[in-house]
Protein backbone atom coordinates (compact mmCIF):
# COMPACT_ATOMS: atom_id res chain seq x y z
CA UNK A 1 0.00 0.00 0.00
CA UNK A 2 0.93 3.19 -1.30
CA UNK A 3 0.62 6.21 1.63
CA UNK A 4 -0.53 9.20 0.33
CA UNK A 5 0.70 12.60 1.21
CA UNK A 6 -1.18 14.91 2.88
CA UNK A 7 -1.28 18.64 2.29
CA UNK A 8 -0.59 21.28 5.37
CA UNK A 9 -3.00 23.56 3.50
CA UNK A 10 -5.66 21.00 4.79
CA UNK A 11 -4.65 20.90 8.77
CA UNK A 12 -4.36 25.11 8.04
CA UNK A 13 -8.28 25.35 7.16
CA UNK A 14 -9.23 23.03 9.81
CA UNK A 15 -7.31 24.90 12.41
CA UNK A 16 -8.20 28.74 11.15
CA UNK A 17 -12.05 27.16 11.06
CA UNK A 18 -11.91 25.71 15.21
CA UNK A 19 -9.79 29.16 15.88
CA UNK A 20 -13.20 31.06 14.39
CA UNK A 21 -15.51 29.30 15.66
CA UNK A 22 -14.22 29.72 19.32
CA UNK A 23 -14.09 33.37 18.91
CA UNK A 24 -17.39 33.22 18.05
CA UNK A 25 -18.58 31.03 20.54
CA UNK A 26 -16.62 33.29 23.23
CA UNK A 27 -18.12 36.88 21.93
CA UNK A 28 -21.63 35.50 22.24
CA UNK A 29 -21.20 34.06 25.78
CA UNK A 30 -19.50 37.10 26.31
CA UNK A 31 -22.82 39.02 24.90
CA UNK A 32 -25.62 36.96 26.73
CA UNK A 33 -23.63 37.39 30.03
CA UNK A 34 -23.87 41.28 29.54
CA UNK A 35 -27.79 40.89 28.61
CA UNK A 36 -28.62 38.79 31.75
CA UNK A 37 -26.72 41.58 33.76
CA UNK A 38 -28.88 44.14 32.39
CA UNK A 39 -32.28 42.26 32.61
CA UNK A 40 -31.08 41.90 36.07
CA UNK A 41 -29.83 45.40 36.52
CA UNK A 42 -34.28 45.90 35.35
CA UNK A 43 -35.78 43.41 37.55
CA UNK A 44 -33.71 45.25 40.28
CA UNK A 45 -34.80 48.88 39.02
CA UNK A 46 -38.59 47.75 39.03
CA UNK A 47 -37.86 46.23 42.20
CA UNK A 48 -37.31 49.59 44.14
CA UNK A 49 -39.38 51.75 41.84
CA UNK A 50 -42.47 50.14 43.19
CA UNK A 51 -41.35 49.98 46.90
CA UNK A 52 -40.54 53.69 46.18
CA UNK A 53 -43.78 54.47 44.93
CA UNK A 54 -45.12 53.57 48.10
CA UNK A 55 -43.09 55.33 50.65
CA UNK A 56 -42.14 58.55 48.33
CA UNK A 57 -38.45 58.34 48.24
CA UNK A 58 -35.68 55.86 47.87
CA UNK A 59 -34.94 55.63 51.82
CA UNK A 60 -31.31 54.89 53.25
CA UNK A 61 -31.90 51.14 53.82
CA UNK A 62 -33.44 50.91 50.54
CA UNK A 63 -30.40 52.49 48.86
CA UNK A 64 -27.93 49.95 50.43
CA UNK A 65 -29.66 47.38 49.79
CA UNK A 66 -30.09 48.21 45.68
CA UNK A 67 -26.68 48.84 45.93
CA UNK A 68 -25.56 45.66 47.19
CA UNK A 69 -28.00 44.17 44.74
CA UNK A 70 -26.73 45.71 41.81
CA UNK A 71 -23.15 44.74 43.16
CA UNK A 72 -23.96 40.83 43.80
CA UNK A 73 -25.54 41.15 39.76
CA UNK A 74 -21.81 42.07 38.73
CA UNK A 75 -22.96 45.52 38.35
CA UNK A 76 -19.95 48.10 39.17
CA UNK A 77 -19.30 52.10 39.05
CA UNK A 78 -22.50 52.27 40.21
CA UNK A 79 -24.38 55.81 40.47
CA UNK A 80 -27.97 57.09 41.58
CA UNK A 81 -27.44 60.76 40.11
CA UNK A 82 -30.81 61.61 39.49
CA UNK A 83 -32.86 59.63 41.48
CA UNK A 84 -35.67 61.10 43.81
CA UNK A 85 -33.83 61.15 47.77
CA UNK A 86 -36.59 63.66 49.37
CA UNK A 87 -39.92 62.85 50.17
CA UNK A 88 -42.43 63.41 47.74
CA UNK A 89 -46.10 64.27 47.89
CA UNK A 90 -48.89 62.19 46.71
CA UNK A 91 -49.12 61.82 43.06
CA UNK A 92 -46.03 63.38 42.66
CA UNK A 93 -43.65 61.13 39.93
CA UNK A 94 -40.58 59.72 41.92
CA UNK A 95 -37.44 59.05 39.83
CA UNK A 96 -35.11 56.17 39.83
CA UNK A 97 -31.63 56.42 37.46
CA UNK A 98 -29.28 53.53 38.02
CA UNK A 99 -26.14 54.02 36.11
CA UNK A 100 -23.11 51.61 36.09
CA UNK A 101 -21.04 49.50 34.09
CA UNK A 102 -21.67 45.69 32.63
CA UNK A 103 -18.63 43.40 32.31
CA UNK A 104 -15.85 44.49 30.02
CA UNK A 105 -16.80 48.18 30.09
CA UNK A 106 -20.50 48.57 28.82
CA UNK A 107 -21.96 51.31 30.26
CA UNK A 108 -25.71 51.67 30.95
CA UNK A 109 -28.87 53.36 32.40
CA UNK A 110 -31.68 52.01 33.80
CA UNK A 111 -34.57 54.94 34.67
CA UNK A 112 -37.82 54.41 35.97
CA UNK A 113 -40.43 56.98 36.48
CA UNK A 114 -43.91 56.48 38.71
CA UNK A 115 -46.35 58.21 40.58
CA UNK A 116 -46.06 58.05 44.64
CA UNK A 117 -49.34 56.25 45.76
CA UNK A 118 -48.34 56.64 49.41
Amino acid sequence: MKREEGSIGDLMAAGLCMLAMTVVMLSYLESARMIQQKTAAGQIARKYILRMETVGTLTDADRAALWGELEAAGITGITLDGTTTWQVDYGEPVVLQIQGTLGSGYEFTEKRVSTAKH
